[in-house]
């Protein structure tokens, strides 16, 4: 190649891949600042895609981990009401028996369906019962909520809201709805322990109702815990920095700035040699 002054070849090239090193660093050191490998959309635009359908997955996760976890909040208060009612229809039932003793006086009667008559009225009024402004306790029949227990709302659960009525009748009957308690009843009189057994069966499958939906609801939180994990691997792999391969490229990067400045500088010098040639 011949000396020229108007071309220096060399420092072009030099200067090219100087830029190019140049460019690799500072991109080794914006990944490795930021932790993650694609810190701009051109360096994997279909890893990027998929990273924000990820990402946005796993914060629906989260965001309905939240919301089971108050579901089941929501059935361990419920199941509560029903244990405090079914409490209640036991001392009721205890009363009952001992009401019917021969040698009990009109008097001492009486003093039993005192007693009778608040748990009676306790019974009824569990229905006002309430979580964070949510009946407990429905107040007609096939009453649920639906508790959706996946990030994309594919799968749910109805639950059921168990729940006592106040009757109108004089007597504590299991119907269908559910247990109904006579707040209206006067006394034990008309009242057939038959009555009180079967209402106290009846509160037991509601409470093993709401054990089961209560244990479904503890296996979602499981999955749902178990997706985010898995979500959250995959998208490391797609968008997190390897540190320590990155750390490697950035020596490397480094080294080549470094050397092709300096050989820039022994291009420019190198058309020098014409200087000497005029003189």
């Amino acid at each position: 190649m011949g000396i020229t002054i108007n071309t220096n070849t060399s420092a072009s090239l030099s200067a090219l891949n100087l830029n190019r090193s140049q460019t690799l660093l500072q991109k080794s050191l914006a990944r490795l600042s930021s932790g993650s490998r694609i810190s701009e959309a051109s360096d994997d635009a279909g890893g990027l895609a998929v990273s924000m359908k990820l990402s946005a997955a796993i914060k629906r996760t989260d965001a309905q981990y939240s919301n089971v976890s108050n579901a089941l909040s929501y059935l361990q208060t419920q199941d509560g009401v029903l244990k405090s009612a079914a409490s209640v229809l036991e001392r009721i039932s205890e009363l009952a028996t001992l009401y019917g003793d021969v040698t009990k006086s009109s008097l001492d009667q009486a003093n039993y369906d005192v007693e009778f008559r608040n748990l009676a009225q306790q019974l009824s009024q569990f229905q006002q019962t309430t979580f964070n402004g949510i009946a407990l306790l429905g107040s007609a029949s096939g009453s649920t909520l639906d508790v959706t227990l996946t990030d994309d709302g594919s799968q749910s659960m109805a639950i059921d809201k168990s729940y006592l009525l106040k009757a109108s009748s004089k007597t504590l009957a299991v119907a269908t709805e559910g247990v109904k308690a006579a707040g209206t009843l006067s006394g034990f009189a008309g009242v057939e322990l038959s009555q009180l057994t079967s209402a106290i069966q009846e509160l037991a499958t509601l409470r093993a109702t709401n054990g089961a939906q209560s244990s479904r609801l503890q296996y979602a939180l499981d999955s749902l815990a178990t997706n985010r994990t898995n979500l959250e691997a995959a998208n490391s792999r797609i968008f997190d920095v390897d540190v320590a391969a990155e750390t490697t490229r950035l020596a490397r990067n480094n080294i080549l700035v470094q050397s092709g400045a300096a050989m820039l500088a022994q291009a420019n010098a190198s058309s020098q040699i014409a200087l000497k040639l005029l003189q």
